[in-house]
């Protein structure tokens, strides 16, 4: 598997509006993108920082999953995201490798990426998220 950089680093935020002045009032940093992804029940902000990006995530749903990692965890570092040249290729090595996963198959992420996790019990309880972009 190649990894090419870090893409992403997932912020789970329970007030984006508020959260987003923090990076763009505070740091300077501009909002590049805003969309809502229906799949993961979340709204998400990229705001790059040189050839990565911060990612905010606002649950749309109380029952989404980052409605209940901040219930669980609080606002706060919720993911990492390695940027992959060949998603199912990947998928396939840590499969051969017998690593646990929570998707075997990529799916649909935000910015159009294909996205796929690997199971935090896997990486001493970091959720690692691994990420395609064409």
């Amino acid at each position: 598997m190649k990894t090419l950089k870090i893409d992403h680093i997932g912020i789970a935020v329970k007030d984006l509006e508020e959260a987003k002045k923090i990076y763009t009032d505070l740091l300077g940093l501009e909002i590049h993108g805003e969309e809502i992804v229906v799949e993961q029940k979340v709204k998400v902000v990229f705001i790059p920082v040189g050839d990565s990006e911060v990612e905010l995530l606002e649950s749309t749903d109380p029952e989404g999953p980052i409605a209940k990692f901040i219930e669980k965890n609080g606002e706060g570092i919720q993911h990492i995201a390695f940027r992959v040249d060949d998603i199912e290729k990947a998928l396939e090595e840590l499969k051969q490798k017998g690593v646990r996963l929570i998707d075997e198959k990529p799916r649909y992420g935000a910015g159009g990426a294909k996205i796929a996790f690997i199971h935090p019990k896997a990486t001493k309880g970091v959720l690692i998220e691994l990420c395609e972009r064409k």
